[in-house]
């Protein structure tokens, strides 16, 4: 849209030159400097795109003008058009969307057009790392053997482990379920294996890699794209920004790329704008003062979070900023940026700072890019700095002091009991004799002083660090400071001299292998090692024993036993588990250094502030060999960021051993792929079966002799519309799979077969809490067991008689009637899904009629040619007296400045309702029959 002659913003193209290439961008702080000067970093980027794409058809002047007046919403939140610089899905979500494209290259061949012509319009990547893989084998496993006699018996198999070759109990049982699941998923990966190379736009990451969502998204982010006009010779510039299907993508707005999650993306790919919401709230956060030097990641993240909950997220923007954001690493941001959406917050964002980009350059950028990015930042009044942020406005500004940021632990038995590092010597020692409770053990007097003397140089008693592990996948890669610190603290310790008790019972199992491969890169594993953190698994798994076979040494658990000693599991994770074993009655969860720590001091009633630690060793203080940052930081350069991260890009653009065996048709041979007939997984939907390469583009929209197929109530979930959840052996997908030969193990859930439409219709509103008033209530004990439940069910009004949604559907179509659906308040609330507008229209509904639609949702039906309709102020079905045995016929006008559809009823009533089309785009949309009949239009004409 950008290159367009009669762009509305031409004037606003300016030119920049790095190295004597010039580049055009739009600056739009012209618009109205003095507002632009005032705009916080995440509203300017998203006036930049706005501006950008300006059509006046699908985004106009009004949302320009929506943005830079942002603080005169009167709503919470508005929507806004949205048209991202790319979209990443996961191969959950993103599945139906490849399926969507292949099937509109089947129409436009049989239109007359070039099927090559079909193509996504926004550069789009699909991960395939997110598998739910099944546990089809077991972590012990069991083999059946042969002896001489020919007898058979059962033994467990023991393999070796792949990480350190000692032998263990069924060590590859993750290779070998993922190698279960691609078997499994085989037809799926060859039509994802096929788009990626028949669709110019789009790139597929392969399974397999084992790549967090975060070091993903800072390998696809572009940061800055340039778009050329090969005709004209002219190249824009400006900043990359995100739609993602998945809510972990938000961690990009940590490091500056504007990420908008939403599952919408499909929209967004055919180069159709999506609705965000623009809040008329946005609070600046800023940073100030510098934190402990051994708080970590953990305590931060913590710590903010608390006081932003305490502030309130919900509807909301926020943005940070402060110049103790230095302090704040770029795995830091990211996650508090994700936290925030949690939290209820519309948008978190981190603008582009000197920070993101040395981060950028750190992970492999060109040098000469990273200028190029830092000078378009500045021209566009994009960068962020001190300087900068005097002059913006935001609703609220809120202060964090990262000197309140201190080291932490939490329990001793409640992960919301949080103690702070200098006071727990006196904590501890108050839960002692406190009553019995979450904070007291209610210890007698004459108990506190009980020790046992296990060596001339070691006493147990209470208080004694009997579990000291450092595990869970949190300490992935991601956050690998923390890890790199307690490799580095331990081999300043064994420098110092010191060690770990003997009864100190110490683990090691971190989130992924990768931990062991840096931390042995960085020569601190032998250190740790030797202090007697072994690796002895990956995550909290069967390696570390949870249970009660081995969480304290055997000489050690007599001694608790007979003393009724208080000793402590010091546990660096994120789950709080009250009785790890039944013997440590005292747990808390705290960082992997402090884990480390209170190992080497053996007992928390030690000030590691203020006391002096080890023996023999008067003078020496946790802090004398603690780990500055800066050594940290160098050593996270040098081995994670340049050497890690290289092979891990590498390793995305090889792929493995079993995607590259996928054998897949030859594009050449195949630009439209050859779907399999015998497929119950990947099947070509029915959405452009009847299309014309014309639309005829009449301006009336007419549903005549429409019944209702559904009767609902308020706070209709898309949980309650969209199929999702195992396959039942009653339900009608089981009865379809049936007949095409599955048997019921095999039938999977839904989400496994989303390629296929026929199951996905057979589940929409399959939902046991859906209530559906044309069905009368029955005694479950009444109700035959082959007879479909109340939830399930519907009135097929013709010959009043109950049957299942989709049956009733199918006669409803015999007979070429329509449909539609009537409900209450705030229709299509909850989370956005993927069929949850696909499957009604299979089911034949042409219209909604609701007193309230939630915004996304009612996009998504406009999406699908299904009209949202909306009862006037005061209007009801109660008060319309409306049953839902009538029959409806609707009339609307799209030119018809009062958005009012005219409802006419059988027995002679009628009735105006709004036509919820609230904008240019969505009217076409209505009047092509959908966003996908309108985009191959579009395409081919």
């Amino acid at each position: 849209m950008c290159f367009e002659k009669d762009h509305p913003y031409k004037s606003l193209r300016s030119f920049i030159k790095h190295n004597n290439q010039e580049h055009i961008y739009y600056d739009v702080s012209r618009l109205d400097p003095k507002l632009f000067s005032q705009l916080p970093y995440c509203l300017r980027v998203l006036l930049e795109s706005t501006v950008r794409h300006c059509n006046n058809i699908s985004i106009e002047n009004k949302h320009v003008q929506q943005i830079l007046n942002w603080q005169t919403n009167a709503m919470p939140s508005s929507e806004l058009p949205f048209l991202p610089g790319q979209v990443i899905m996961h191969d959950f979500s993103g599945l139906p969307a490849i399926i969507d494209l292949a099937a509109m290259r089947d129409a436009a061949a049989s239109l007359g057009a070039n099927p090559n012509l079909i193509q996504p319009r926004i550069p789009t990547t699909l991960l395939l790392d997110y598998y739910n893989i099944e546990a089809d084998v077991a972590r012990k496993s069991v083999r059946k053997t042969t002896d001489t006699n020919h007898s058979t018996n059962l033994e467990c198999g023991y393999e070796l482990c792949p990480f350190h070759q000692e032998k263990t109990i069924c060590a590859d049982t993750i290779e070998r379920n993922q190698q279960l699941e691609f078997e499994r998923n085989i037809e799926k990966l060859q039509i994802l294996k096929w788009s990626a190379i028949a669709f110019d736009c789009l790139s597929i990451v392969p399974p397999g890699i084992t790549v967090c969502q975060q070091i993903n998204l800072e390998y696809l982010s572009k940061l800055l794209i340039t778009e050329k006009n090969k005709r004209e010779q002219i190249t824009f510039v400006f900043p990359d920004t995100i739609i993602g299907t998945d809510p972990h993508t938000t961690l990009s707005n940590g490091f500056g790329v504007l990420n908008m999650g939403t599952i919408e993306a499909e929209t967004a790919m055919f180069g159709q704008p999506i609705n965000i919401r623009l809040a008329s709230v946005v609070i600046g956060c800023r940073l100030v003062g510098q934190p402990h030097f051994m708080s970590t990641s953990t305590d931060l993240i913590s710590a903010l979070m608390k006081y932003l909950r305490l502030i309130g997220l919900d509807n909301k923007y926020i943005e940070f900023f402060g110049s103790s954001l230095k302090y704040v690493t770029i795995a830091d941001r990211s996650s508090i940026a994700h936290l925030c959406v949690g939290q209820g917050a519309l948008l978190a964002y981190f603008p582009l700072d000197d920070l993101c980009l040395k981060h950028f350059s750190r992970t492999g950028r060109d040098p000469s890019f990273i200028d190029r990015l830092r000078d378009y930042l500045i021209a566009a009044k994009l960068f962020s700095d001190d300087v900068q942020h005097q002059n913006i406005v935001y609703t609220d500004v809120y202060e964090f002091d990262l000197c309140t940021v201190t080291p932490s632990c939490s329990g001793p038995k409640r992960a919301q009991d949080k103690v702070s590092l200098n006071s727990m010597k006196s904590d501890f020692q108050e839960c002692l004799t406190a009553p019995s409770g979450f904070k007291g053990y209610n210890l007698p007097a004459d108990q506190l002083d009980c020790s046992i003397s296990i060596s001339p140089d070691e006493t147990l008693k209470h208080g004694s660090v009997a579990l000291a592990a450092i595990t869970s996948s949190a300490n992935g890669i991601s956050h690998a400071t923390s890890l790199l610190t307690t490799g580095l603290l331990a081999k300043n310790a064994l420098d110092r001299g010191l060690r770990i008790p003997s009864f100190t019972q110490t683990y090691l199992s971190p989130g992924s292998g990768v931990v062991t491969t840096y931390l042995r890169e960085s020569e601190t594993l032998k250190s740790l090692e030797k202090l007697g953190f072994r690796v002895t698994g990956y995550g909290c798994g069967e390696c570390i024993q949870n249970e009660e076979t081995n969480g304290l040494k055997p000489d050690i658990k007599q001694f608790v036993n007979e003393n009724n000693l208080i000793t402590i599991g010091m546990i660096s994770g994120t789950r709080h588990t009250q009785q790890r074993h039944s013997l440590i009655k005292a747990n808390y969860v705290t960082s992997p250094p402090l884990v480390l720590a209170y190992a080497l001091v053996g007992n928390v009633l030690t000030d590691l502030e203020q006391e002096t630690i080890g023996v023999g060793n008067e003078n020496l203080f946790l802090k004398d060999i603690w780990p500055s940052r800066q050594i940290v930081e160098e050593i996270e350069d040098e081995i994670i960021i340049k050497k890690l991260l290289n092979q891990i890009h590498e390793n995305i653009q090889t792929g493995n051993p079993q995607w590259n065996s996928i054998r897949i048709p030859s594009i050449h041979l195949y630009p439209q792929y050859p779907w399999a007939e015998y497929s119950t997984y990947i099947k070509r939907p029915p959405f452009f079966d009847t299309i014309a390469k014309h639309n005829p583009l009449s301006k009336t929209i007419c549903i005549d002799n429409a019944r209702v197929l559904l009767y609902l109530g308020d706070d209709v979930s898309t949980d309650h519309i969209s199929p999702a959840g195992s396959i039942s052996r009653t339900c009608p997908a089981a009865k379809y799979l049936s007949q095409k030969g599955i048997t019921p193990r095999d039938y999977n859930s839904f989400g496994s077969r989303r390629g296929n439409d026929a199951v996905m219709v057979r589940g929409t509103f399959n939902h046991h809490r859906l209530n559906n008033k044309l069905v009368t209530k029955r005694a479950s004990s009444l109700v035959p067991s082959s007879s479909p439940s109340p939830a399930t069910a519907t009135l097929y009004l013709s010959t009043n008689t109950e049957m299942d949604i989709f049956d009733a559907s199918e006669h409803y179509r015999a007979t070429k009637t329509p449909l539609i659906v009537l409900t209450g308040k705030n229709y299509g609330c909850g989370p956005t899904r993927d069929w949850v507008a696909k499957g009604p229209w299979m089911l034949g509904i042409r219209a909604i009629l609701a007193e309230s639609f939630e915004p996304q949702h009612r996009s998504n039906l406009i999406g699908m040619n299904i009209l949202p309709l909306q009862f006037k102020d005061g209007d009801t079905c109660a008060s319309l007296n409306l049953t839902g045995r009538e029959i409806y016929s609707i009339e609307y006008n799209t030119d018809d400045n009062k958005n009012l559809a005219i409802v006419k009823l059988d027995n002679g009533k009628t009735f105006s309702m709004i036509a919820r089309i609230d904008t240019e785009i969505e009217r076409l949309y209505m009047l092509h029959g959908g966003l996908l009949p309108y985009v191959l239009r579009q395409a081919l004409n």
